[in-house]
């Protein structure tokens, strides 16, 4: 079978490339996946990079989510059916004709989300649930997020209203803020190139306060965040995007009684109950059948031409999710 497969770390368009592999078998609880879309997120970029939290054996096969059809299941496996079509997620070596799961990571999916839904429909999202529940957000309450356009900040934007939760989304720039509505995403964007951007917040909050805050970029503008925090605020980190060390000023943390805390949504996944996970999974299958929940797709690339779907060039001007296609 053929797999993007990388024999060092590196930059992807660097050290990734197409090669032959033999097609593996399924152990007792797993299920061999045929792959019909599969995502490129940013960690599995960082992670070809060697900069994640978790190192890869190497060689190494690129992805970690999919959408794809039951090929083969594993001796012990009960439930599920060949040609059952499934999504997994937090999984290795999805840049792939097939690719292993175990049988715990499965999840069926309805006709009703097509594929290039369904090939992301897991990671970023869930990502947006697991931080609501993570800084402990309750149904009336404020929520302010910078990078709102990106996967995690446009699903946020998109699934919070849902339990009855506002969010302040935070862009760069009106093209960025566009993104937004063409989602639908029209209330409370703020774009922070425009000097009153923390008055517009204060105009939009009114008396309320702001109990919890995601930060995916770091620097000033994370330290910027803490400082919107009401009392007893928390904000999530969960990204570098500055490439700059997080500031803070330590009157906001001290008069405010506020908390940071960091996230990591894959640790965080593999640590909740089963019970939690199944709700959550249902939650994110229910909206995004509804139509609720829209994740945009960048483009489709075949799998051989795995250099260029991971290039700076396609990765910095993609208007959502780039898939690989076997």
């Amino acid at each position: 079978m053929r797999t993007a497969t990388y024999n060092e770390f590196g930059k992807p368009s660097d050290v990734l490339g197409v090669s032959d592999s033999p097609t593996p078998d399924p152990k007792d609880n797993e299920v061999r996946i045929k792959t019909v879309l599969s995502s490129i997120h940013n960690h599995d970029l960082v992670t070809i990079k060697g900069e994640y939290g978790n190192k890869p054996e190497l060689p190494a096969t690129g992805g970690s989510e999919a959408v794809g059809t039951i090929d083969a299941l594993g001796s012990e496996v009960t439930g599920f059916e060949k040609g059952q079509r499934v999504v997994v997620s937090g999984v290795q070596g999805t840049w792939a004709e097939y690719f292993i799961a175990p049988v715990q990571s499965i999840i069926p999916i309805p006709d009703a989300i097509d594929d290039e839904m369904a090939a992301q429909l897991i990671a970023m999202p869930m990502s947006a649930l697991l931080l609501i529940e993570f800084l402990n957000i309750k149904p009336g309450q404020w929520i302010i997020q910078n990078a709102a356009n990106g996967a995690v900040g446009e699903s946020m934007a998109m699934l919070a209203p849902t339990r009855k939760i506002n969010t302040i989304n935070l862009v760069r720039s009106k093209k960025s803020e566009q993104e937004l509505i063409d989602l639908g995403i029209t209330d409370n964007n703020v774009v922070t190139d425009n000097d009153d951007w923390k008055e517009q917040v204060k105009n939009i909050v009114g008396d309320a306060q702001i109990s919890g805050a995601v930060d995916a970029v770091g620097g000033q503008p994370g330290g910027e965040l803490v400082s919107m925090l009401g009392k007893h605020g928390v904000m999530a980190s969960l990204g570098a995007m500055s490439g700059k060390p997080l500031m803070l000023n330590p009157s906001n943390l001290i008069f405010n009684l506020a908390q940071v805390k960091g996230f990591w949504a894959s640790d965080m996944m593999q640590t909740i109950s089963k019970d939690d996970m199944q709700r959550l999974t249902g939650e994110l299958i229910e909206n995004a059948a509804n139509g609720t929940l829209k994740l945009p797709t960048g483009g489709v690339y075949d799998l051989n031409d795995i250099q260029k779907a991971v290039s700076d060039e396609v990765q910095s001007d993609k208007k959502g999710k780039i898939l690989i296609k076997p």
